[in-house]
């Protein structure tokens, strides 16, 4: 048995979940996949400590949010278009709605960001939240009630989205 294949393991088994997760922090699949391979990378070199652990997972998607904070406090060289598609091209509601919040999401603090992704997409409690992005279980809370806030003003037509009574209750 070679000694990688814990983490070939790992990877295969949390390859999606991870590249979701570097997806809704980034709005872009190519910045996702190469946030996730930087991280993996880090990862890979610490792996027999993780494996030990028994936490490689959380380690992981930490890594991914702090790596994401950093590279957005680096001057980009880049500019990408967040405007809507031409009009010329036919959407159903339901991708308008995920273009308008990708927008919108794209506009937040990368914390608030990360907070809103891993609450409510990743579906971590305020705890495990907090973990990962290394502060206490209020300022998750915080962040996301100014995060839904901000969002709200932001892209008013999806008031009914962030409205829900679940993701309210979540946020106080």
């Amino acid at each position: 048995m070679d000694r990688h294949d814990d983490f070939r393991e790992f990877v295969l088994a949390r390859q999606q979940g991870l590249m979701r997760t570097a997806y809704l922090l980034t709005g872009d699949a190519h910045l996702a996949e190469d946030l996730l391979q930087s991280v993996l990378i880090k990862v890979a070199r610490r792996w027999s400590k993780l494996s030990g652990d028994g936490s490689p997972e959380a380690y992981t998607r930490k890594a991914l949010v702090n790596q994401y904070i950093s590279w957005k406090r680096r001057p980009q060289r880049e500019v990408l278009s967040a405007d809507l598609p031409e009009h010329g091209t036919c959407h159903d509601d339901a991708a308008l709605q995920r273009i308008m919040l990708r927008q919108a999401l794209a506009k937040l603090a990368p914390r608030q960001r990360a907070v809103i992704v891993l609450r409510f997409w990743e579906d971590l409690t305020e705890a495990q939240t907090a973990e990962a992005l290394g502060c206490a279980p209020g300022t998750v809370k915080s962040q996301a009630h100014r995060a839904l806030a901000r969002l709200r003003a932001l892209a008013p037509e999806l008031a009914y989205l962030l409205n829900d009574p679940e993701i309210v209750e979540v946020a106080r």
